[in-house]
């Protein structure tokens, strides 16, 4: 047996997690098992097993054309500084009780530094229109190169100061920036503390103006974009007070941020009106209005019946014109007589010429 990758060694803070890697290559394919070895002088090398450790330990192997084992260590504490060993074997006689194997366990080993995570100090603080978010590190053990400010995945800020205090200035109110964010120390490993601009709910109506057939359902939304979530939604109807699902007529779906009020077999007299969508945290509520409007089923052919009325209008203009235009184009008598008397005396003298021509 032999190793193609081996584990790396290195240092995390209390309460992160570790993941070692290992694979090993022979014929037959060896076996891999997992060894620690604590920093007390008086502690020997002890098996690791998947589900050790209160269950923080997994071990995870495949045995294939080789072998590849991953070990993980979660919610770290100082006890789990120390040597961990990949051992890999490919002797029948490696796990015999009695029998030594031929080939020994060939060892690949690595350190893990578990290190106590320093406290952060965080602080919102609001002034002239502007807030600003602090980090103060107590007790630093790492040697700091320089701090970010992250918002999720977006880089607020960045700067190369190796202060144990650190700012962000943010222009606005706290409801317009609502929201989680972080102080990024760059030290190895880096040390991070959260920041959290908490608000009562900002809700808002996904559209304020709603619109629905009779008999159809009804949809209407509500959400909040705002932190922390909201932990409670309920609906109220102008009128009526508060609705709920038991009613059979209203079904609410509700779940963090958003809510959705579905109401069955619209109603033009019952279901018109405005709707409040009410969101509660620990921090207070807020609301929102929608106006439903029902529409008749017959509302949809107002249009055409608009069209076809139109044209009904203009044809009837159009025979009205043309019956009053006809009279006035009637040829008149005394124009359509004088025609042939003009043909007439055309025809006489062109006779009396051919006489006098014969003659």
């Amino acid at each position: 047996a032999g190793f193609i990758k081996s584990p790396l060694s290195q240092k995390r803070l209390t309460q992160d997690s570790v993941e070692l890697y290992c694979e090993a290559i022979g014929n037959p394919i060896p076996e891999i098992q997992w060894w620690f070895e604590g920093n007390d002088p008086n502690e020997t090398y002890a098996q690791l097993w998947d589900g050790a450790r209160q269950d923080r330990v997994k071990i995870n192997a495949t045995y294939n054309l080789h072998s590849t084992s991953t070990i993980s260590i979660a919610n770290l504490t100082g006890d789990d500084s120390g040597m961990y060993e990949c051992r890999a074997s490919n002797d029948p006689d490696r796990n015999h009780l009695s029998k030594s194997p031929k080939v020994k366990w060939i060892r690949s080993q690595a350190n893990v530094f578990v290190i106590e995570r320093p406290e952060i100090a965080t602080q919102v603080s609001e002034s002239f229109g502007k807030l600003t978010l602090s980090c103060n590190v107590s007790a630093p053990q790492l040697s700091i190169t320089g701090h970010k400010w992250v918002q999720g995945e977006k880089t607020l800020e960045e700067d190369e100061n190796t202060s144990a205090f650190t700012s962000f200035t943010i222009n606005g109110k706290r409801e317009e920036h609502s929201g989680i964010y972080e102080c990024v120390y760059k030290t190895s490993p880096e040390i991070r503390g959260q920041v959290n601009i908490s608000v009562a709910p900002q809700v808002m109506a996904y559209k304020k103006s709603e619109h629905g057939n009779e008999g159809d359902m009804g949809v209407l939304v509500c959400k909040n974009p705002s932190f922390p979530a909201v932990t409670t939604w309920s609906w109220y109807k102008s009128g009526h007070g508060l609705l709920e699902n038991a009613s059979g007529r209203y079904i609410i779906k509700s779940s963090g941020n958003k809510t959705e009020l579905r109401i069955l077999k619209l109603d033009i007299e019952q279901d018109t009106g405005d709707y409040f969508c009410n969101g509660t945290n620990s921090y207070g509520t807020g609301d929102a209005t929608v106006n439903l409007r029902v529409r008749s089923r017959l509302a949809a052919l107002w249009p055409f019946l608009g069209i076809v009325a139109e044209v009904l209008v203009l044809v009837t203009i159009i025979f009205i014109y043309e019956k009053r235009r006809k009279p006035d184009e009637v040829p008149d008598d005394d124009d359509g007589g004088s025609a042939p008397l003009k043909s007439n005396a055309t025809n006489h003298k062109d006779k009396n010429v051919r006489q006098r021509n014969a003659n």
